[in-house]
């Protein structure tokens, strides 16, 4: 069990989206490692409570469909209720979409993925913003993807909106700076992780070696990969560091 304790996020509260497995989860469990009082949403909130349960003291699920916007008040002022004012927010909660041609995505399918991937940015900004302007000062984590910088065939909506992630990531940054609120990205390569099997259309040995060899290190990234750069990007060691989309990719993008 995690309690929380000294570390380059002690006292800091925290907000992460889509935590309950995946990256997500890779991120809740080191900033609770870090210090961090961590608010784990997601709409599996079974899984959320896991976890929670797993951090003990340190961590708090809370139920949540982040594509709507009751649901990300009311997950906000449950932060805020349980760990104080909110220090860092992390916009990891994304869905993705099975490889096909774009113009075969069905309508429902992309306005699902859109609200997920893009609605959503928009909808905690305007619950969490508002209060690190108040005490100017806080850090924004949005994890987008290696698509959005280099795209995938068969992916292009999924893409489109990782790119959009990116290009928010700069113009929010650019506007919250006078804030002291600071706004970064991620970019992850492939994620061993749920999802994985999604993006491939199947998860097969043959699958995966397919995406190794387009990845120079040869590995997929973990949950603990992107913690890592996430626990690094909210902390103050990162004080200066606003508005970039820090690759995570064993060398996909070069």
């Amino acid at each position: 069990m995690a309690e929380a304790g000294p570390g380059r996020l002690a006292g800091k509260s925290a907000i992460v989206t889509g935590a309950a497995s995946g990256f997500g989860a890779g991120i809740a469990r080191r900033f609770a490692r870090e210090g961090a009082r961590v608010v784990i949403a997601d709409v599996d909130v079974s899984g959320a409570r896991a976890l929670a349960d797993e951090l003990g003291a340190a961590a708090l699920a809370v139920e949540a469909d982040i594509s709507k916007a009751a649901d990300v008040g009311a997950l906000a002022q449950a932060a805020r209720d349980f760990g104080g004012p909110i220090d860092i927010l992390v916009n990891n909660a994304g869905i993705g979409q099975r490889p096909k041609p774009l113009e075969g995505v069905e309508e429902a399918e992309f306005d699902r993925l859109i609200a997920v991937n893009v609605r959503s940015v928009y909808l905690t900004a305007r619950a969490v913003v508002p209060q690190m302007k108040e005490r100017r000062a806080g850090a924004i984590l949005n994890i987008a993807s290696t698509g959005g910088v280099s795209p995938r065939p068969n992916l292009a909506w999924y893409n489109a909106s990782k790119g959009w992630m990116i290009a928010a990531t700069r113009a929010m940054a650019i506007e919250l700076a006078r804030f002291r609120i600071r706004v970064n990205a991620i970019n992850p390569v492939a994620g061993d992780t749920p999802l994985l099997a999604t993006f491939m259309g199947e998860d097969t040995p043959e699958a995966r070696e397919r995406v190794l060899q387009t990845i120079p290190l040869r590995r997929l990234s973990t949950p603990g990969d992107i913690a890592a750069a996430a626990a690094f990007l909210c902390s103050d060691e990162a004080s200066l560091i606003t508005g970039v989309a820090l690759e995570v990719d064993g060398g996909r993008c070069l």
